[in-house]
């Protein structure tokens, strides 16, 4: 057995067969390095608990009722997942800071007979590395942004893209969220911030940065996520591609990206009201009524042409420096022959401005 027992640091992660974050279900599932799977040494009720005496009666009283718990977790683990492991097997285990949780499966675990190792100052010293990438790399990138109107499919014309070997930084994908008010996907709720961080550092890591990188252009938050600051001032900087669909197209896609929404009306009327200050009272109480009878088509139009349309050419000039030079594409079908046609004539566009004949 490999006696090395030097902690492992972030960049040495690739190297092991399996990675262990040894933390609570709790801490796992708002954040964990990609690939981990999820072996607590304490379960969420069991960490309240030694918490607990750690405060209230002190350390001593605290291991001695934590380390039966995570002697009986460990065994657990031995006995189910770890069960057909072999001998050349080379687990990396993690919790918070690198501590005991972590330390204590290493030892069980190279007792066994494995290569086990624990990674230098835990999740933690992860999270420094997620926040460093996002940094150093962002400003590092060939950015094209996706621009349109509320309904230009830019989302499905992104990952048509990413269909066509591309590479593209699905945001939206990332947040769980279409970023926009009524953004929100039923049933499925937003990850925390730091999630949201780790899958953008995970593309980021990965992707060749002498080639274009596609990405829609959102605003600073979807929904209640904020895009990371460096890469927002890096999309606002960025070249833009113009998806300049007609307004019959828009209400189309609308009507059957969003038909979900006619599910539960009283919260899509509750989401109407918001908008009372902008647009007023009986505007707003008219969007209302529609939303109560399902009436999409009727709601989705006044949407656009009173809400959103007559804001975004002003807002795109505000936010991205270069949505004077935009390049464009037309759109008169966002079925999937027009979104596939869309980011054909999105390539094409490259295609021009490289000089390079098409493949």
């Amino acid at each position: 057995m490999n006696s090395h027992r030097q902690p492992t640091k972030v960049k040495d992660i690739g190297s092991f067969d399996t990675l262990i974050d040894a933390r609570s279900p709790a801490e796992f599932a708002l954040d964990h390095l990609p690939g981990a799977i999820n072996l607590p040494v304490l379960d969420d009720e069991e960490r309240i608990v030694v918490g607990t005496l750690y405060k209230q009666q002190g350390a001593f009283e605290a291991r001695r009722v934590g380390g039966a718990m995570v002697a009986a977790n460990i065994a657990r683990h031995l006995q189910t997942i770890m069960a057909d492991k072999p001998i050349k097997w080379r687990p990396l285990v993690y919790c918070w800071r690198g501590g005991l949780r972590s330390g204590s499966m290493v030892t069980w675990l190279r007792l066994v007979g494995w290569d086990a190792q624990q990674l230098a100052g835990g999740y933690k010293s992860f999270r420094h590395h997620v926040l460093a990438q996002i940094e150093t790399l962002t400003p590092q990138l060939d950015l094209r942004v996706l621009c349109g109107a509320t309904g230009s499919a830019k989302t499905r014309v992104l990952q048509a893209l990413g269909e066509r070997g591309e590479q593209v930084l699905d945001l939206e994908d990332f947040a769980c969220h279409k970023g926009s008010l009524l953004g929100n996907l039923p049933g499925v709720p937003q990850p925390s911030q730091k999630h949201f961080e780790t899958r953008i550092a995970t593309v980021l890591e990965s992707i060749d940065l002498s080639r274009p990188l596609y990405v829609e252009g959102e605003s600073a938050r979807i929904g209640r996520l904020s895009v990371p600051v460096p890469l927002v001032a890096r999309m606002r900087a960025a070249a833009c591609i113009e998806i300049a669909a007609t307004p019959e197209a828009r209400l189309d896609y609308l009507l059957r990206d969003y038909a979900y929404l006619g599910d539960d009306r009283d919260a899509l009327a509750g989401k109407m009201g918001v908008l009372k200050e902008m647009q007023g009272k009986e505007t707003v109480a008219r969007w209302q009524q529609w939303a109560h009878e399902a009436n999409l088509s009727a709601l989705f139009t006044e949407l656009m042409s009173l809400h959103y349309d007559p804001h975004y050419e002003n807002s795109q000039a505000k936010h991205f420096k270069n949505w004077a030079q935009r390049r464009a594409v037309a759109a008169a079908d966002l079925t999937d022959a027009g979104i596939a046609a869309a980011a054909d004539a999105v390539l094409a566009l490259e295609t021009q401005a490289s000089g390079k004949p098409s493949a």
